[in-house]
């Protein structure tokens, strides 16, 4: 059976957190900002979200060294909160994807 991302340990939900500069350029491509704006500004809403949740900077690369600081015995609640925000940011990187004629899947 294949993981989900509501199972995600955090170690998985700091490497989406680093790999999402990627994920968005591959799935954007040249894609004009305007025609993305709102799944553009839903990726920012939820980075900033986890950034809240975490304490950290709003950038993916902060918030992935965030999630690896916090101890395995100190997750609470917001665990399912981040795996929430990267489901949803996966949902986000699809519509962009979509918008791309280029991107392949």
């Amino acid at each position: 059976m294949m993981a989900t991302m509501s199972d995600s340990s955090p170690m998985d939900l700091a490497i989406m957190f680093r790999s999402l500069p990627r994920r968005l350029s591959d799935a954007r491509g040249d894609v004009a900002a305007n025609a993305i704006s709102g799944q553009l500004a839903a990726i920012d809403q939820r980075l900033a979200r986890a950034a809240q949740v975490l304490k950290s900077d709003v950038d993916p690369l902060s918030i992935a060294d965030a999630i690896d600081a916090v101890p395995a015995d100190a997750w609470g609640s917001e665990l399912d909160e981040l795996r929430r925000l990267a489901l949803d940011l996966g949902k986000d990187l699809r519509a962009v994807a979509a918008e791309n004629p280029e991107h392949e899947g």
